[in-house]
């Protein structure tokens, strides 16, 4: 599989296979509404898109980055999601970069969205699906937010086989075939989620990924509460590894582009 890292900019023809991954937070959040009972979530253009279809779609909950806002339900924080009841809801979603991302690719046969929580699902759809190339589109600080980097750079691994080896970030993304195979030494303070089926050895194989995304710039600025609508444990949240089950596919329906949970065989 030859895997190519692109910022939102850069992509501009149509992939076969698109992943788009925004770990902080949009698609771990995205992960989390439907673990809480989402149906389905609608990728929202703008934020006054999001409020036009909340206000044709009376019971649906709309959902932002920031701050809490007049008319948004929600704000993109995994720790502040986490206890909602959203139970047969129809979510919209308007991030700063992830909902772009996904927007930049919805001609795309194939869309997945994917965070770290969502990693070795995606991984294996893209494994059963025996694809010869796969877009990852980074998402976070035009391509050069490392946590998206590096969570890309790990499924694009686990998508080749289990026993790969772990990767090191050498910049922003760029039009680059193949994810890079350095190691970077023993791995320590691997994030796993409660319950997760992760194995110890895929933990191992995660953990430098895993810390690059704790050293992020995103990781920092949610730390020391300079981003608003966070909540204290939304950076563990977001490295939380496999903590659910499925993998997360987006395609157009009616003209919007629609987020649904998607259980790889």
């Amino acid at each position: 599989m030859d895997a190519h890292f692109l910022p939102i900019p850069r992509v501009r023809q149509v992939p076969s296979v698109a992943v788009v991954v925004d770990v902080m937070r949009a698609y771990t959040v995205a992960a989390w509404a439907f673990a809480r009972g989402a149906e389905k979530i609608v990728l929202a253009e703008s934020t006054a898109d999001a409020l036009a279809l909340t206000g044709r779609h009376p019971g649906w909950v709309a959902l932002k980055d920031g701050p809490p806002a007049p008319g948004f339900d929600l704000v993109n924080s995994p720790g502040l999601l986490r206890s909602a009841d959203l139970s047969g809801r129809t979510v919209v979603q308007k991030t700063t970069a992830g909902t772009v991302g996904a927007l930049a690719v919805k001609h795309a046969p194939l869309v997945l969205c994917a965070g770290f929580v969502v990693a070795e699902a995606t991984a294996r759809v893209l494994r059963a699906g025996g694809y010869e190339e796969v877009t990852f589109v980074v998402t976070g600080e035009d391509g050069r937010a490392d946590e998206d980097l590096a969570c890309a750079e790990y499924i694009a691994h686990r998508a080749t086989g289990p026993d790969t080896t772990a990767a090191t970030a050498t910049g922003p993304a760029t039009e680059t075939a193949g994810a890079p195979g350095a190691t970077t030494g023993p791995a320590t303070d691997t994030t796993t989620a409660p319950g997760s089926t992760t194995d110890r050895a895929t933990a191992d194989r995660a953990a430098p990924y895993l810390r690059r995304a704790a050293a992020s710039r995103a990781a920092v600025e949610l730390a020391t509460g300079i981003r608003e609508g966070a909540h204290a444990d939304d950076v563990a949240l977001c490295l939380e590894l496999d903590r659910f089950p499925f993998a997360m596919a987006a395609t157009l329906e009616d003209g919007l582009m629609v987020l649904r949970p998607h259980t790889p065989h």
